[in-house]
């Protein structure tokens, strides 16, 4: 069907207001030599919920619109546990992680490793970031995000690929300044967006089965699909989709209690407190700020499965019911969950289908830009100028940065289209990342609170995280990932401990952090913000348990 005339009309009007409002940003307080603190961190500048919103929006992009949809047609609402287990992530690392960088002056997550360890250990897990970013997440996001448009305009696959490169290159060249209250922007768009093609998709469920609106809709969906509605899977409960005519085991994506009480707290303190595009947001601010910031954007994690996971499960309902037959398969008749969301879209009436279209570009160039604005500080303050310049001005360092931006964007460019063989994109994601998830959870906890902690048993860990993840993966295949995520990390961290107990100097480690209690203690008004979140989760997963 494609875009009228009056949806192209909405889309230039989301591009023209983010693309004047990031430019008014970036030349309001432009100086003759842009520091490269501000312009990589926006030290100082960006408010609670600019800090808020650039957290969601660099986070929510084609990977959840599109992936996670997949997921949610293909397993239901336990995939939901990705975005309501990390609501609760968040308070914890506002409250544990988050004054430990702000007390040392961190700025980026391998400046932190040399400061806690040593340069070896650093530089290996900044090589490991880079590689992650690049060739699994922005390629990642350029694939399924161009997936939908060509699904939504029918313009060809390349031209949507290098046109969202473009557009997030144009954000991530001012700076995290201006990725940072364009976001804000990003957000609101995105979650009205999302909101509308959820309603949408509720009540076309709502009138294809008989009902007469939108709660009708989600009474259908829940008994229509009832196994899409467990939040915590059995072995051979649910079999889904293997996207080449088969089916497995969902299961083998999300174990059981794994998913609360299990290594799912690992993939998300990984995420959201050991990464570089999530925690520097926070680490231009003051810990109040910050704290804020990550508040706000638990909340909003709570609203995002209503975006990401309700649709995909309205096309499944809807599926099933002998819609969608040719749209949500491929060439050979198999089934492609990651299909869902797109075709969804293609339904939407005019103009709305623009507001959804321009809500799916945001959540990808936000998210784009925000991964790239890491790529490039890491690459520039971890890797140029300690091996390259270490007398580098602040003006080349900012040069640099915006080169490492282009350089990324054309490897992602060029690998993205390798990615059309995978049936559920976001269990890529989550599976090759965590590859090094583990050593980086085991590196950063031991080395926050335990101040034995060698630089060798960190370097240990570094070195033996891939090949311990790659070894389990072929060696145990009837493994779910995310418990083998949690064997590693296991393993790793005893032979930290191991190897610094061994290790006579480590009682007197001078790179041990001094922690002070009341650093940890919170402010009234978070703590009860807090204890609504973790109330509405309770009730969710008692709910949908």
């Amino acid at each position: 069907m494609g875009l009228h005339t009056i949806d192209y009309a909405i889309f230039l009007l989301y591009f023209l207001i983010v693309s004047g409002y990031g430019y008014w940003i970036y030349k309001r307080k432009q100086s003759a030599t842009l520091d490269s603190k501000e312009f990589f961190l926006a030290e100082g500048s960006l408010t609670w919920w600019a800090i808020g919103a650039s957290l969601i929006a660099s986070n929510i992009s084609a990977e959840q619109f599109i992936g996670m949809s997949g997921s949610g047609f293909a397993m239901g609402l336990a995939i939901a546990s990705y975005e309501w287990m990390a609501a609760a992530t968040l308070i914890i690392v506002a409250v544990f992680f988050i004054p430990i960088y702000l007390k040392n002056k961190i700025y980026t997550m391998p400046q932190f490793l040399s400061q806690r360890y040593n340069n070896g250990v650093s530089t290996i897990m900044a090589v490991f970031w880079l590689l992650v970013y690049v060739f699994v997440n922005l390629s990642s996001i350029l694939y399924l995000g161009a997936l939908a448009i060509v699904t939504i305009t029918g313009i060809e696959f390349y031209t949507c690929m290098v046109g969202m490169a473009i557009f997030a290159i144009f954000i991530t060249l001012g700076g995290m300044k201006v990725i940072g209250y364009t976001d804000v922007i990003q957000v609101f768009v995105l979650v009205l967006g999302g909101l509308a093609t959820t309603y949408l998709a509720l009540d076309l469920v709502s009138t294809q089965l008989g009902g007469t609106g939108v709660w009708d809709g989600l009474t259908m969906l829940h008994s229509e699909a009832t196994d899409h509605f467990s939040m915590i899977l059995s072995e051979g409960e649910l079999m889904i989709p293997d996207g080449e005519g088969g089916t497995r085991d969902a299961y083998m994506d999300l174990p059981g209690l794994s998913v609360i009480i299990g290594s799912m707290w690992i993939i998300n303190l990984s995420y959201w407190g050991c990464n570089q595009y999530i925690t520097q947001r926070a680490l231009g601010a003051d810990l109040q700020t910050a704290r804020s910031g990550l508040l706000f954007a638990a909340f909003l994690k709570l609203l995002m499965p209503i975006i990401v996971v309700l649709p995909g499960i309205a096309a499944y309902v809807l599926f099933q019911n002998g819609l969608f037959q040719t749209e949500m398969t491929n060439e050979l008749g198999h089934v492609k969950p990651d299909h869902a969301y797109p075709v969804l879209l293609e339904l939407l009436p005019i103009g709305l289908r623009g507001l959804s279209f321009a809500a799916l570009t945001a959540a990808i160039v936000a998210s784009l830009a925000g991964k790239a604005n890491s790529v490039s500080t890491i690459f520039t303050l971890d890797i140029y100028q300690k091996f390259f310049n270490k007398t580098a001005s602040e003006r080349k360092l900012v040069s640099v940065g915006r080169w490492a931006v282009v350089v990324s964007f054309v490897i992602a460019v060029l690998v993205a289209p390798q990615l059309r063989k995978l049936d559920q994109a976001f269990q890529y994601i989550q599976e090759y990342t965590g590859f090094i998830s583990p050593g980086v959870f085991a590196i950063f906890i031991l080395g926050f609170f335990w101040k034995r902690t060698t630089s060798a048993a960190a370097l240990t860990a570094a070195i033996l995280t891939i090949p311990l993840s790659t070894f389990l993966k072929f060696q145990f295949a009837e493994i779910p990932f995310i418990n083998r995520m949690g064997i590693v990390f296991v393993v790793l961290a005893v032979l930290m401990v191991i190897i610094s107990l061994l290790d006579s100097k480590s009682k007197n480690n001078p790179k041990g952090l001094e922690i002070d209690a009341s650093m940890f203690k919170p402010t009234t008004s978070f703590t009860v913000g807090s204890i609504i979140i973790c109330g509405i989760l309770a009730a969710l997963y008692t709910m949908f348990w």
